[in-house]
């Protein structure tokens, strides 16, 4: 059973909410909505509300559909066609759908056509599901299933059995579904349209009656909410637009007050752990580190340092958030942390996600402190400590000496990768955990690290992504935020621009040329792609060879998207092509740590011209004489990473370039986001139009809990006023009654919610 199903449709042995969906629907069924929608029980079908709805005799938007993923469509047929291929062998049905914002093809192959050849003819309505692919630069259908909805301000077909023309067994009945005014489109599958979803819930429907309410009566009755059972009915079964309103702002509350009261029980435990207070000390190693900066530090950097400072001289761990814009210096404010922690007696660590940022991160911290890391050697400085590196692939001599130095205090401080948290690694006094890039971490290795401690260390969690306020509330509900929004002096400015290589292939030559200026210039460049492409080689042959021109341009015929472009194949084409005669050498996960630091340490020293690599330079890449990045497939990257990508250049005096790659349709999504990235430098703008394209996600972290999303009606954008006031309630009610001994619903809910690996994500503090 899924947590949600739990939460909001009671515990109880009896209910039948708990009621397996194979017993209600049948197993074939219910096997489809286990492994395509995660659906298991009644509860959870419940809860799986509509995406949108369609009313009669309007027409659905086809102008917005998303790319690689399956939708449910209303249009109507404004032209059909068969078409004749392989010497009059083979042949295919061409259908055109229009709705006035757009237009859509769906293409049947083979024995598949003569049914919707029949049925689909122009001016006729229908309800459509499939995938979406692109053919010669066209969005299309290919096999759709479909339901057959009456002609265009006509009288709806709904007693006609629908159409179905991937060959399903669609019944009659299914049609009843869309017997009111407003029409259902639920998130579907293949195996499973939207039509069919609509038909499980016609029969559970009855059930929603048992649902227990995690809303306190008060703040139900204070909101002017609906009941839960009421709004099951008008999510799926609305009689008007006010009722979908209803039911909206209901279920919004419930996503939003659960998880609130789950972080505010979180902060009020935290509140009460005992904690090493570590007060900067005067005329210490931070004194002295300060004295070598050659900068002032920024305004915001001033403020964030004292509110970090004033939490560590306190007497419960501190729980704190730094976010801030790329190159805003948060490495550099976490380092005055760990200094002033080293001065006060303590040890701090840093864990990183990746080798090859620890590597960099280890390499800045100890040329920032120059003979301020050399503890422990001869010449000295007098308030030196030691800066030492951990990670998986150190030697062994390496290894024994970075142990040794931690568990005797030698080291103040250590970065490190996941080798940090193995249990041959011991702490003198661990008084400081640093997590940088915190999203990339599982639960257990964060509390592994923290566990170390011999009282409960502060933390600092970092992130280079900037976050809505909406966003800290939910996602980082129980850390308090810091945030960097003033970029340092001396940072130059980053110009963008996207290149659409098919459209206009001068404007690709063109970018290679600017790449070749900026390194006779005397900088470098990055050229970064999705993929690493050191698959075993297809040729060695011309059958193979043959074979995999074939494979590719079916893939073609059938309206597949290439495959994405790839470090190992764009390092070679550029090498002997565009760039020949540059120093151009790659950088990828796949690599030997060695390899990867030797790679980096060339690039960080000019050594190499151009750097190809994966998103492995994503964060804490600073090389301030890179100028240039190209971003090939930048489609197929989010917001946010492009964002961090661009980062990596206009870190020195000279303006930095970046150049978004794409064979993205002018008029399509993708380019509209790579216009966006485009447009603006500020990550929190870019942050929110991230968070839009992508709301569905769960904001507990899907990687880190192994769940579907707990947040499917609150979008955590526009729900800014749902989600600020149920902080407020859900701390009022944790003061009160911290253990919800008088809320048994609410702790049902809370219970549900909180599954054991949710309990760790959580448990940051």
């Amino acid at each position: 059973m899924t947590p949600m199903s739990e939460a909001w449709c009671g515990m109880d042995d009896v209910s039948a909410l708990d009621e397996p969906l194979k017993k209600t629907l049948g197993p074939p069924t219910a096997k489809v909505m286990a492994e395509q929608l995660g659906l298991h029980t009644v509860g959870d079908l419940l809860h799986h509300y509509p995406r949108r709805y369609e009313e009669r005799g309007r027409l659905t938007r086809l102008a917005d559909l998303p790319l690689d993923e399956d939708v449910t469509v209303v249009a109507e047929v404004a032209d059909s066609r068969v078409l004749r291929f392989n010497g009059g062998r083979g042949q295919r049905l061409e259908i055109t759908l229009t709705d006035g914002s757009g237009r859509l093809q769906l293409v049947f192959f083979g024995r598949g056509i003569h049914k919707p050849h029949k049925e689909l003819q122009p001016g006729s309505r229908a309800m459509f599901a499939g995938k979406v692919s692109v053919f010669n630069r066209k969005l299309q259908l290919a096999h759709p299933t479909y339901v057959t909805l009456g002609p265009a301000g006509g009288a709806e077909a709904e007693g006609a059995p629908p159409a179905d023309g991937a060959g399903a067994d669609a019944d009659a009945a299914a049609v009843d579904a869309f017997a009111g005014k407003l029409l259902p489109i639920y998130p579907a599958c293949k195996g499973l349209e939207s039509w069919k979803i609509a038909k499980a819930v016609d029969l559970v429907l009855p059930r929603a009656a048992e649902a227990l309410d995690p809303l306190p009566e008060a703040l139900r009755a204070g909101r002017g909410l609906t009941s839960l059972p009421e709004a099951l009915h008008k999510v799926h079964r609305p009689q008007s637009k006010a009722d979908i309103e209803d039911a909206r702002e209901r279920l919004k509350w419930d996503e939003a007050f659960v998880l609130q009261v789950a972080l505010a029980r979180r902060r009020h435990a935290d509140g009460q752990l005992p904690a090493v207070p570590r007060r900067a000390v005067a005329g210490g190693l931070l004194d002295a580190f300060d004295a070598r900066l050659p900068f002032t530090l920024t305004e915001g950097q001033v403020k964030v340092t004292d509110e970090i400072f004033a939490e560590l001289g306190g007497e419960h761990p501190m729980h704190r958030l730094l976010q801030g814009e790329v190159g805003s210096g948060k490495t550099l404010v976490a380092l005055r942390a760990m200094l002033a922690v080293v001065d006060a007696g303590g040890q701090a660590a840093m864990l990183a996600p990746t080798e090859v940022l620890a590597q960099q991160h280890h390499r800045s911290i100890t040329e920032m402190m120059g003979e301020l890391a050399q503890g422990g050697t001869l010449g000295a400085a007098e308030k030196a400590t030691k800066v030492v590196l951990l990670t998986g692939s150190m030697g062994t001599a390496a290894r024994r000496q970075a142990l040794l130095d931690l568990v005797t205090g030698e080291a103040g401080i250590v970065v490190g990768t996941h080798a940090l948290i193995e249990d041959k690694v011991r702490f003198h006094d661990l008084g400081l955990v640093v997590v940088d890039e915190q999203h990339r971490f599982g639960v257990e290795q964060r509390d592994a690290l923290r566990s170390k401690g011999k009282q409960p260390p502060h933390l600092l969690v970092m992130t280079a992504t900037p976050i809505p306020r909406t966003v800290a509330m939910t996602v980082f509900g129980d850390l308090e935020t810091s945030v960097l929004d003033q970029l340092p002096a001396g940072r130059s400015p980053i110009a963008t621009h996207v290149v659409p290589a098919t459209d206009k292939p001068h404007f690709l030559a063109r970018a290679w040329d600017r790449v070749r200026e900026e390194v006779a210039a005397g900088h470098q460049a990055y050229v970064v792609c999705p993929r690493i492409g050191d698959e075993p080689d297809e040729g060695g042959g011309s059958g193979k060879a043959a074979k995999a021109a074939a494979k590719k341009q079916a893939a073609a015929e059938e309206g597949e998207k290439r495959p994405a472009l790839a470090v190992v194949e764009v390092a070679a084409q550029l090498a002997a092509g565009p760039l020949a005669g540059l120093r151009v050498e790659i950088l990828h996960g796949r690599m030997a740590p060695d390899d990867k630091d030797a790679v980096m340490r060339r690039f960080a020293a000019g050594e190499t011209d151009v750097l190809v690599a994966t998103t492995v330079i994503e964060v804490g890449v600073n090389v301030p004489n890179a100028t240039a990045v190209v971003i090939m497939d930048a489609d197929r990257f989010g917001v946010s990473q492009l964002h961090q990508l661009r980062g990596r250049v206009g870190r020195g005096s000279a303006p930095g370039l970046c150049l978004l790659v794409t064979d993205a349709p002018e008029a399509g999504p993708a380019r509209a986001r790579l216009g966006a990235v485009a447009a603006t430098l500020d990550g929190f703008e870019l942050s929110r139009i991230d968070l839009e394209q992508r709301r569905e996600g769960d904001v507990l972290g899907q990687a880190q809990s192994g769940v579907r999303s707990s947040l499917r009606m609150l979008a955590v954008i526009e729900d800014e006023e749902v989600i600020a006031a149920a902080r407020e309630e859900a701390a009022a009610v944790v003061a009160r009654d911290p253990e919800l001994e008088g809320y048994p619903e609410l702790r049902t809910a809370l219970d549900a919610l909180l599954d054991a690996e949710r309990e760790r994500y959580l448990d940051k503090g």
